[in-house]
């Protein structure tokens, strides 16, 4: 209850903070550099289709082992990617409630529960060092293309004094038995029956983990669709800059979005990044030449993205399991149905 208290007064603190960006650099201003760019930033919305589905690549890399019938095909897996960002982006929600949301609708196709939370658990891991990497190469590409500043060199030493946390992170999950002894403290504490020692998955969890680490071929393939799809993402941020009048090269889109990205996932208990994006994007934006009411005019943009299509995602998603809950009657399987492909 403290945690999403918390949550909720983060997310209101970054919606003000949001608002109070929006007015300093004046609304009219961003108005018309929205105006002008016109309907030309819808296009932004299919084409956010194309970094979701290298992510769902990945993904799809480390669960195909556990999937020889192919239940969970790209596709499918796409839509579910969706689905979860869409809850992570705009729910009041932990980034995690995205991922639990993705594990059951894959449990619901019919693969086993605990591969597919690993596949869940290392994609996690995976797309956390892929961040790092992009981040690295987003100050890189920053230092390359101004002077050194201070904020460049403190932003690259962050990064790797940080680096131990996911190094340490993969560690414990190859090493660590990390479920099997939060099982058996969930199991102490609430009693063998209890609902959360089921989720937890003990010792079945670790096993699935470390069987995907004995694949190594497969994590570097997930790790590169990840930052293939990293990239795309500042492709995005690239073709909204060019549609509000900025010939900002590819470069510059990327240590935009890489650095505003990994401030995001630092203020992870802001929902929705509400004053954490606008606030990234005006201070890396001054940094490459972009003013702050095309800074803000680019949030927007993203805003308006996120909006139009996560929306359909969700309502996909309430659609599904509206369904199931009507087809859950005497002589109906809803799990069935939903299993066919």
């Amino acid at each position: 209850m403290q945690m999403k208290s918390a949550m909720y007064i983060a997310g209101l603190l970054g919606l003000a903070a949001m608002t109070a960006l929006v007015l300093h650099q004046g609304l009219g201003g961003v108005l018309t550099l929205l105006r002008s760019a016109g309907w030309y930033l819808l296009l932004l919305v299919p084409f956010h289709a194309l970094p979701l589905l290298l992510d769902a690549a990945g993904w799809r890399t480390l669960l195909a082992p556990r999937d020889p019938e192919q239940r969970a095909r790209l596709p499918f897996l796409l839509w579910v990617a969706a689905v979860r960002e869409a809850v992570s982006r705009l729910l009041p929600t932990l980034s995690a409630g995205g991922e639990i949301a993705g594990i059951r609708l894959v449990k619901l196709r019919g693969l086993d529960g605990a591969a597919t939370t690993a596949s869940v658990i290392v994609e996690v891991l995976l797309t956390l060092i892929g961040q790092y990497i992009f981040a690295a190469l987003g100050v890189v590409l920053l230092i390359a293309a101004t002077a050194p500043t201070h904020v460049a060199w403190t932003i690259l030493s962050a990064l790797a004094l940080s680096l131990p946390v996911p190094i340490l992170l993969g560690a414990l999950l190859r090493y660590g038995s990390v479920f099997e002894r939060l099982g058996k403290l969930a199991e102490t504490t609430l009693g063998s029956r209890s609902r959360l020692v089921e989720l937890i998955g003990g010792s079945s969890l670790d096993a699935e983990i470390r069987a995907l680490y004995k694949r190594p071929g497969r994590l570097l393939t997930a790790l590169a669709w990840e930052l293939c799809g990293f990239v795309l993402g500042a492709l995005e941020t690239w073709l909204a800059l060019r549609f509000l009048g900025h010939p900002a090269g590819v470069g510059t889109a990327i240590v935009i979005e890489s650095l505003t990205q990994a401030l995001r996932s630092i203020a992870f208990i802001v929902p929705a990044g509400l004053g954490v994006q606008e606030g990234g994007l005006m201070v890396f934006g001054s940094l490459v030449g972009i003013g702050g009411d095309l800074s803000i005019s680019l949030s927007l943009a993203k805003r308006m993205r996120e909006l139009l299509f996560g929306v359909p995602a969700l309502l996909s998603w309430l659609w599904v399991e509206g369904r199931r809950l009507k087809l859950s009657l005497p002589g109906k399987s809803s799990d069935q149905e939903f299993r066919q492909p």
